[in-house]
């Protein structure tokens, strides 16, 4: 058959599709725009008039998809709908969301025992913007509302229920009501439970964040992160406005790997769940561990608080050894099974020193008054044989 147009041209063209394509899987929709069928509907969409795909940076069929799955798990059970954006990682989640609905001259409620790059983001970036952190004991609920009621510049409430490395907890159900009746917003990072053991829009809280680069990938092979909130007109112009403009949004890749992940969500949790719990009670009765922080623990403070919120307890954990940073250092040194690793909820087990790593940029007063000391140890329980992740821990320990 003889071509129309010139060789060139037909090496740029896009292929025709043929016939009634029906993928099992996903695709991935690896483009930088959109085509309009004509310039009217391109002037509808741009005007708001027609809901329609344009720019990858505003939505992808991928991002969306995902997106909107993440929000169905966080809503499962529950009655309505929320919204969720995709981000380029955890961190994108909270500046976009932060800088969505704060302004200059706001401040932000929340915890000491946050993880270390949220409370640097806070204080150091959003501080020099003119948004104040104030730190205070999310558990004196008393306290809380005396603080919010005396200073009408705070906006917003953010926790971490279960904290990270610490795994304490909030009740989620109390800030949500006191912030609903002082008029902000709260906010909760949910990564370590994930949706499916931990549901913050039950207990009414205003906002979600996750890195979905831990547990819901779960692989450890993508960097992504979401906003998921019950007040829509807020997600799709502020927040949604702020992820354009910023440049926030997750690729399509990244989104089409994630998608994949959150397949086994449930049965990688229930493992991560079951071995947690058999590691904390074996560091419960080793001679060697001052303290271990598992919310599966009767000893753990927030024990019950946790079997309220959540369904599992988790596959996270920590826990001090005798002897400070030098015992630390050298247990990290001594690890051989599990992996050196900054990140979490992966399926192989990951093992963190808090103090040398994602704390250590963290105030030592700060990081120690929430039980973030020298000898913390992180783990991140993955879905090997729980046997074999003992033996490594106890051999460290020589």
């Amino acid at each position: 058959m003889k071509e129309k147009i010139k060789f060139g041209s037909l090496c740029v063209k896009k292929e025709k599709f043929k016939g009634d394509i029906r993928p099992h899987q996903m695709p991935l929709y690896a483009t930088s725009s959109f085509e309009f069928d004509n310039i009217n509907q391109g002037i509808d969409i741009f005007t708001g008039k027609e809901k329609g795909l344009v720019y990858g940076r505003y939505a992808n069929p991928n991002t969306s998809a995902v997106a909107e799955k993440i929000a169905r798990m966080e809503m499962f059970g529950l009655k309505g709908e929320a919204s969720a954006l995709l981000t380029s990682s955890g961190m994108s989640a909270i500046s976009t969301l932060m800088m969505g609905i704060l302004n200059q001259g706001d401040k932000i409620l929340t915890q000491g025992n946050l993880y270390g790059g949220t409370t640097e983001f806070f204080l150091k970036t959003l501080g020099r913007l003119g948004i104040e952190t104030i730190f205070t004991d999310l558990q004196n609920l008393e306290k809380v509302d005396d603080i919010i009621k005396k200073d009408k510049k705070i906006k917003a409430i953010y926790f971490e229920t279960p904290a990270n490395p610490t795994l304490a907890c909030v009740d989620m159900e109390a800030l949500a009501k006191i912030a609903k009746k002082r008029k902000i917003k709260s906010i909760i990072d949910n990564t370590f439970p994930t949706p499916y053991l931990q549901q913050p829009f039950k207990y009414n809280v205003d906002f979600i964040i996750h890195s979905t680069t831990k547990y819901l990938n779960g692989h450890g092979n993508s960097i992504a992160g979401v906003i998921v909130g019950r007040d829509k007109e807020l997600m799709e112009t502020k927040v949604w406005q702020t992820l354009k403009l910023a440049g926030t949004n997750a690729s399509p890749f990244e989104a089409w790997i994630l998608g994949n992940g959150m397949k086994t969500l449930e049965v990688r949790m229930d493992r991560h769940c079951e071995n947690a719990q058999a590691i904390a009670e074996y560091l419960e009765k080793n001679k060697k561990v001052k303290k271990v922080n598992y919310n599966g623990l009767v000893s753990h403070p927030d024990h019950e608080l946790a079997k309220k919120q959540m369904k599992g307890f988790g596959g996270m954990l920590s826990f001090e050894l005798k002897g400070g940073l030098k015992k630390g250092i050298k247990f990290m040194n001594k690890i051989k099974f599990c992996s050196l690793a900054p990140t979490l909820g992966d399926v192989d087990t990951l093992i963190l020193h808090p103090a040398s790593s994602s704390h250590i940029n963290v105030a030592k007063e700060l990081r120690e008054k929430n039980g973030i000391t020298d000898g913390l140890i992180r783990l991140s329980v993955g879905i090997e044989n729980s046997q074999d992740i003992i033996a490594d821990l106890e051999q460290a320990m020589l």
